[in-house]
Formats: C-alpha cells, sequence, structure tokens
C-alpha cells in the first residue's frame, strides 16, 4: 500500500497513541511507553480533535525527541489511528490506547517473538484495573491462542488492542483500519491480517486496562452489536473457506447468547429469541437453555411483584 513503506533498518517499533478527550488519562500512559525496556522506538501521538485541556498536557513532551504529536479535526478512531500509522516509520507498530498504559518490559517481550517471518500479530494478556487504575481480579483472555487462529478469533475477539504489536506489512497486505466503522476496527483487523498470517502470544499482562469510566466507547453495545455483525458478514463474504462449519456455529451461538444476556434486562422477548436463535447452533450446550430459564425466574418475578402491587 502506498506511503507505507518502512525507512527504518532496525527493528524499530513505533507507537501510536490516539487520544479524544483523555486528559485525565494520557499522561500515564505517555510516561509507560517513555519508560520502556526497549529503546528503539518512535511516538505518534494524534490529537483525534479533542475539547479538553490534552493540548496543556502534552505540551511537556513535545521535547522529548522520540515523539511526533499531531493534531487533527474530529474524524473517529479509525481514521486518527490510521493517520498515525502513515506518519510512522518502525518496521513494528503498537498501538496503546490514551487510558491505558504498559509494563515497561512489553515492548521488549514482543519484539523479541518477531524471528519468524511469517509471525504477523504478537499480543499479551491484560490486566484489568478499574476506572480509577485499581487493580481488580482479572486478567484478560484466560486462554490464549497462537499459529494459524482464523477460527478461534472469529468466534471471539480475545485479543487485547493495546497488548497488540503488528508487523509494519501486514498493513500493506492486509490493509488499514476500516474508517466505515464506527467500533470493532480491531477485530476487523485481525480477522483480515489472519487470512495471510500466524500470530503469537507472551503469556503474561504486559497490558493495564482501565475499564468502567465514562468516555469508554465499548459501552455502547448497541452500536458495537450492529458493527460485530457487519464485521462477521463481510468475512464471511469474503473468506468462507476459511471457517469450518462447527467453528461457524459456534461463532454465531456465541453471538446469540451474549446478545440474551445483555437483552435479559431490557426486552425479555427480545432477549428470548435470541436464545432460541442460539439453540440449533449447538443443541448439546447447555448455556441457551439456562439463560431461557432465567428468563422464565425474571418472568415470574415481574408476574408476582405486579400482581402483590393490584
Amino acid at each position: 500500500m502506498k506511503g507505507l513503506q518502512s525507512s527504518e533498518t532496525s527493528q524499530t517499533v513505533s507507537v501510536v497513541i490516539t487520544c479524544y478527550n483523555y486528559a485525565k488519562f494520557i499522561s500515564q500512559a505517555v510516561d509507560s511507553v517513555l519508560a520502556q525496556t526497549y529503546s528503539d522506538f518512535e511516538v505518534i501521538i494524534v490529537n483525534d480533535g479533542s475539547t479538553d485541556h490534552t493540548d496543556d498536557v502534552l505540551k511537556p513532551y513535545l521535547s522529548e525527541k522520540k515523539i511526533k504529536y499531531i493534531k487533527q479535526e474530529n474524524r473517529g478512531q479509525a481514521n486518527a489511528k490510521n493517520n498515525g500509522i502513515r506518519n510512522s516509520m518502525g518496521r513494528l507498530i503498537a498501538f496503546l490506547d490514551a487510558d491505558d498504559w504498559w509494563d515497561k518490559m512489553k515492548l521488549e517481550k514482543l519484539a523479541a517473538r518477531f524471528s519468524e517471518e511469517n509471525t504477523g500479530v504478537v499480543y499479551s494478556k491484560s490486566q484489568i484495573m478499574d476506572s480509577n487504575g485499581i487493580p481488580l481480579d482479572w486478567i484478560y483472555p484466560e486462554k490464549t491462542y497462537s499459529g494459524r487462529i482464523t477460527e478461534e478469533l472469529f468466534i471471539d475477539n480475545f485479543i487485547p488492542f493495546s497488548s497488540a504489536m503488528i508487523r509494519r506489512e501486514c498493513f500493506e497486505r492486509a490493509g488499514l483500519f476500516d474508517e466505515s466503522l464506527g467500533m470493532g476496527i480491531d477485530w476487523d483487523l485481525w480477522l483480515r491480517i489472519s487470512r495471510q498470517y500466524e500470530f503469537d502470544v507472551v503469556d503474561e499482562p504486559l497490558l493495564y486496562y482501565r475499564m468502567g469510566h465514562v468516555n469508554q466507547m465499548s459501552k455502547n453495545m448497541e452500536v458495537r452489536m450492529r458493527c460485530s455483525d457487519r464485521i462477521m458478514e463481510k468475512f464471511l463474504s469474503e473468506s468462507p473457506e476459511m471457517l469450518s462449519g462447527a467453528a461457524l456455529n459456534r461463532a454465531w451461538f456465541k453471538t446469540y447468547c451474549n446478545r440474551g444476556e445483555y437483552y435479559r434486562s431490557k426486552d425479555l422477548r427480545k432477549s428470548s429469541r435470541y436464545f432460541l436463535k442460539a439453540i440449533p447452533r449447538a443443541p448439546l450446550d447447555q448455556g441457551a437453555y439456562r439463560g431461557l430459564a432465567k428468563n422464565l425466574l425474571a418472568l415470574l418475578g415481574i408476574k408476582r411483584a405486579g400482581s402483590r402491587q393490584a
């Protein structure tokens, strides 16, 4: 892809940090990059039209030779990340969301895994933090996969985005982030890369992932579900030969059950319809039946509450 050629001959890592109104968090993210034990890196910070005091927070960092600061009008996360990639020089590219941070060994441990030419992406586990940055009793993902993992990725996007490091040529061959997607841009990218490359994993938490704060995009579940449908349907139309029938059934079973759980507190009928759609995909799996049982109990509770009020 034109404009993505690396000008570096060594194993330089380009770290892309994009931000939109994350002045409260971004200094911790940048500090964690500057503290890395791996020294051959550059940092591209893309301010996607922030209206808070992000500029003021970042001003002290701009004298650092490793940092390039780009400001643009608000065009969304995919555009901002693509802008960062186009302005990078490294053979390896790592992303860090502005509300997260890294272990100091993160770049060193992941860069060491790219000795095999067919390795396109290396990722790690993540330590989940609350909105205040306090660690929870939760390391994600519980199970990791490596090698050719298209089917596992189609069933579940288990790769923590800010844990991943990507070989530059993956973008040249598979393309950049899809700017038409509001969410799930990482999952769409992993699936496209998985057509041609293997994935590797450092099986320890090197990312500190903050969740639960007000600005977090992943909280918008309705948008996430619509984007998820688009990603799955697009991949199926373009690469149906890469998925077995068993993997396809498992993916839709998981999708329908997750949506059944989500809608239980909002719309019991809609929730139950999703669980019923899941059953033919995996008739021996108890998950959908348990979901329907919970819905029945919830419905009985609602009726009893109504009768007491009457």
